[in-house]
């Protein structure tokens, strides 16, 4: 049987049965313990947990007992991020709480053979608003307990509908050409980095930066007395816990077939350390609970073809024909689309064009400015290969990085423009904005402890528009990092080194 997951935003009427059904099951899922492996809590936590905040936000209490450390560790923060496992990996995840659902659903009576997860297509004319089903804590079984209602889901401010402002997030990942990327530099690819297992890498790749981590912290927010405590959706450790984040997920998801699929541009990867997952090289398996009481442990390359999984998406159009279309010449053409546009990084030569010096602290509202100065050589190089290839571009590429960007505020996002002339606002120059950084997961890589050991997270914004219309005739290339939402300075958000790359042939 394949089950067809369709948008939200279209199924008919209020409370249709897809979702009504979905908030049944969640509610079935929530009145088990953490310690049962099939329960909403323990599901959040296999994307990660952070048992202090959890406690603080009353999602668990401090006696609750925790499951077996094996479970634990065969289970928990396995969620795949900054890694080429990125979409696998959630596809897997999604796959398995769906089905989970459903199985609540079925012990309810309810339409077990036809009941799919929707997704939101947030792109969508008019629908990039947050489902109305999910805005109110009262639902058609009652009054002030809807499950798929949560406090901690801020967005722009208390008592506000969350509406995605689509300035700040855009589908320019669906014009990458390679699935893989590269970490020194250059283009982090549609999918990202090669990596082992990543339970929060560094280098996000293009579909992860955009829209992926965008949404999450437009639509968790921070807490407005205190914006170093984040919503649920703006932080890894407790972002499964908000039930909209499956629908998020089930549209990545659909962007992944569509990407595939529909425009033509990719496809996946072929390397046996990606088919084979990071068990192949010793790591930790992927590996998920079942209602049934059985562990699912599956590979990156299982997850390759949604008819062999039994599910598909009524729509795999991003937004609209006129996305698709794009999509497709901007492969063609080589051209960049919206500020990210790859090649094949192991055929590609990354060189460092230059950097500013020292670290920028990033608060407030207002624009924080630095020089990235270039070096005369690659810069040269750089010049050289654009004006051999010409008024139809060529695989001469320019990427801004953003390095070790660390911070207390995983909701703080901001823009980023290149070039802007001293004194100039920039919000008058759309021109020159590279793109926009949301800084979902940065708390967890700024802990010493952590995985990372407080390097934080780079980001990687493709300039190559910019810098072909700006030319590279100067040795010093301003970039302007502007706040989205003011942020606060205890939140301590700082980039460690704003460095620009050139990858070409």
């Amino acid at each position: 049987m394949t089950f067809v997951r369709r948008n939200v935003h279209e199924l008919g009427q209020p409370w249709a049965d897809e979702l009504l059904w979905y908030a049944r099951g969640v509610k079935a899922m929530k009145a088990r313990p953490l310690a049962d492996p099939t329960s909403w809590t323990f599901y959040g936590a296999i994307h990660g947990i952070h048992r202090g905040l959890w406690n603080f936000y009353g999602i668990t209490q401090p006696g609750d007992p925790d499951p077996s450390q094996a479970d634990q560790d065969t289970y928990w923060n396995q969620c795949q991020h900054g890694s080429w496992y990125f979409l696998p990996w959630h596809r897997g995840y999604v796959l398995a709480l769906e089905a989970n659902v459903r199985s609540e659903i079925g012990k309810l009576g309810g339409p077990v053979d036809t009941w799919a997860l929707p997704y939101w297509n947030y792109f969508k004319t008019g629908q990039n608003g947050l489902p109305d089903e999910f805005a109110s804590p009262d639902w058609p079984d009652g009054t002030g307990d809807n499950p798929l209602f949560v406090v901690q889901r801020w967005g722009d401010g208390p008592g506000l509908p969350i509406v995605l402002d689509l300035s700040l997030i855009n589908l320019s990942a669906m014009g990458l050409t390679d699935f893989t990327g590269t970490a020194n530099g250059g283009s982090p690819g549609f999918g990202g980095v090669d990596t082992g297992f990543a339970h929060g890498g560094a280098v996000h790749g293009g579909i992860e930066t955009q829209p992926h981590d965008f949404v999450h912290g437009l639509i968790g927010g921070g807490d407005p007395n205190d914006p170093r405590l984040p919503g649920l959706m703006s932080t890894p450790p407790a972002a499964a816990l908000d039930p909209i984040f499956w629908l998020h997920h089930a549209n990545i998801d659909r962007l992944w077939a569509s990407w595939v699929n529909e425009t033509g541009v990719g496809g996946d990867p072929t390397d046996a350390r990606w088919l084979n997952g990071p068990a192949s090289i010793g790591e930790r398996a992927f590996t998920l609970p079942m209602p049934d009481g059985t562990a699912w442990t599956y590979t990156p390359g299982e997850m390759r073809d949604m008819a062999a999984l039994d599910y598909e998406y009524d729509d795999l159009t991003p937004d609209g024909a006129a996305m698709l279309v794009a999509a497709q010449a901007g492969a063609r053409a080589g051209t960049a689309r919206g500020g990210m546009m790859a090649m094949a990084a192991d055929t590609k030569t990354t060189e460092l064009l230059g950097a500013n010096t020292g670290a920028l602290p990033i608060s407030g509202d207002t624009a924080t400015r630095t020089a990235v100065r270039m070096a005369p050589e690659p810069r040269a190089r750089s010049r050289s290969a654009f004006a051999a290839a010409g008024p139809e571009g060529g695989a001469e590429k320019v990427f801004l990085n953003l390095e070790n960007v660390r911070g207390l505020a995983d909701a703080a996002a901001f823009k980023v423009y290149v070039g802007l002339p001293e004194g100039a606002r920039p919000a008058d120059h759309p021109d020159h904005m590279a793109g926009g950084v949301a800084l979902f997961g940065v708390s967890q890589a700024t802990e010493a402890e952590g995985e990372h050991a407080g390097s934080g997270l780079t980001y990687v914004l493709d300039i190559t528009p910019i810098v072909t219309r700006l030319g590279l005739d100067t040795d010093k290339l301003h970039v302007d990092i502007v706040p989205v939402r003011p942020i606060a300075k205890e939140a301590e958000v700082s980039v460690g080194r704003v460095s620009v790359y050139r990858q070409g042939e």
